[in-house]
C-alpha cells in the first residue's frame, strides 16, 4: 500500500534464502516495518530478515508467479483481495496456519478451508484530492464515482493501470461493485471522456502526477485528484516538516473500495520454518500496532491500538464498495481486458 519507508533488513538479491538462518521476504515496493521491530523479531527467533521488493503489487505477483518452482523467497507478503484467487489458482503458496490467526477479525480471513493465506492490513483505495486545488479554483471536490464524470472535473483525476496496479485494480472493482456488470463500461466511456489520465503505477500517479502530495508538488504535477488510499493523508502531515495542523489532501468518501492483504509460505520455500515464523511474526501484537506509520494501513487484529494521528487524518471509509473473492475469481480477467481495451486503446 502506500507506504514511503525503505524496507528494513538486507535488501537485495535473492541470496540468503537456502540459508536456514536467513527468511527472505518478498513483497511490493510499499513493505516498511520500524528497525526495531524487525531486530526484535530477529533476536527473538534467531532468523535474520532479507527483503526483496518487487514492483507494484501486481507485478509482484505475477512475477511470484513466474518464479513459484524456484521462489526468490519464502514468504510473499502483498498479494490482495483483488488478486487472491490467481495467487491461489497458480499454487503460489502452501498452507500453514499462523500462531494467531484465531485472533484477526473474521470480516479479513480468507481461504480458512487450506489456510493459505494470512490476513496481514486492510484499507481503502479511494480517489485523493488535492485540498489548496479546490479551494483556490472555489470548487467543491467532488464526494463520488458519480461527481467524478461531471464537467467541472474534467481532465484533474489520475488512475493507475488496472493490468498492472493494485490500486487501478481496485479503484476499477469499485466501479464494477457500484454500477455493476452492465454498467460499468458506460461508467467508464464517461471517465475517457471527462478526461482521466492513466499511468502504470502508484509511485507515479502519487509522487508525480498528482499536485497534493509532496513528491507531486516537487515534479510539479497538474492533477488534483489521484486514486490512492483513505489511508493517504496522515502520510502528508507524518512527514512533513513542519507538521501542519490539518491534512493537504482529502479523500472523496464515495469513492471507497475495501483492499485486504495478505501474506502466504511460499510453496517449494527453501527455508519454511524461517517463513512459517515469520507469518506468525505479523499477525502479532507487535508488528500489527507498528504497521499503520510504516505503511498506511490498518491492522487487522482485534484489540490492536491505531496511533491517533492515523485515526485523525486517515478514518476508513464508512461505507466502501465492496466484492466476493468468488466474483473477483470469475469476472477480474475479463473485466480488465475490456477496461483495457476500452480505455487504454
Amino acid at each position: 500500500m502506500a507506504g514511503t519507508l525503505a524496507a528494513c533488513g538486507s535488501s537485495g538479491g535473492d541470496q540468503g534464502s537456502g540459508d536456514s538462518k536467513t527468511v527472505t521476504l518478498v513483497s511490493h515496493d510499499s513493505w516498511a516495518a520500524s528497525k526495531g521491530v524487525i531486530a526484535a523479531f530477529e533476536k527473538q527467533s534467531g532468523y535474520k530478515v532479507n527483503v526483496l521488493e518487487d514492483g507494484d503489487a501486481g507485478q509482484a505477483v505475477n512475477k511470484a508467479i513466474l518464479t513459484k518452482d524456484n521462489p526468490q523467497g519464502d514468504v510473499f507478503f502483498g498479494v490482495d483481495n483483488t488478486l487472491l484467487s490467481r495467487a491461489l489458482d497458480n499454487g503460489l503458496f502452501q498452507p500453514y496456519e499462523a500462531k494467531g490467526s484465531d485472533r484477526i477479525k473474521p470480516e479479513y480471513r480468507a481461504d480458512q478451508g487450506k489456510h493459505r493465506v494470512t490476513p496481514v492490513d486492510t484499507g481503502d483505495i479511494c480517489v485523493n484530492y488535492d485540498k489548496k486545488y479546490f479551494a483556490d479554483h472555489k470548487l467543491d471536490p467532488p464526494k463520488s464515482f458519480d461527481d467524478l464524470v461531471k464537467p467541472q472535473y474534467k481532465n484533474l483525476l489520475v488512475t493507475e493501470n488496472a493490468s498492472a496496479s493494485s490500486p487501478g485494480l481496485g479503484f476499477l472493482l469499485g466501479t464494477a461493485a457500484k454500477y455493476g456488470d452492465e454498467g460499468w463500461e458506460g461508467y467508464w466511456k464517461k471517465l475517457k471522456a471527462n478526461g482521466v489520465k492513466v499511468v502504470d503505477g502508484w509511485e507515479q500517479a502519487y509522487n508525480e502526477e498528482f499536485s497534493g502530495s509532496a513528491g507531486g508538488k516537487k515534479a510539479k504535477g497538474d492533477r488534483p485528484l489521484v486514486v490512492s488510499y483513505a489511508s493517504s493523508p496522515p502520510v502528508e502531515v507524518v512527514y512533513a516538516d513542519p507538521k501542519p495542523s490539518a491534512a493537504p489532501t482529502g479523500v472523496a468518501q464515495g469513492t471507497c473500495f475495501r483492499q485486504v492483504e495478505y501474506a502466504g509460505l511460499l510453496s517449494n520455500a527453501k527455508n519454511t520454518e524461517g517463513g512459517k515464523a515469520f507469518l506468525d511474526f505479523l499477525v502479532s501484537e507487535r508488528f500489527q500496532e507498528d504497521m499503520p506509520l510504516n505503511m498506511f494501513v490498518y491492522p487487522v487484529r482485534e484489540g490492536a491500538q491505531v496511533p491517533p494521528e492515523f485515526m485523525k487524518f486517515g478514518p476508513q471509509a464508512g461505507d466502501p464498495e465492496t466484492m466476493d473473492p468468488a466474483k473477483i475469481a470469475d469476472h477480474r480477467d475479463q473485466w480488465v481486458k475490456s477496461w483495457t481495451s476500452l480505455v487504454l486503446k
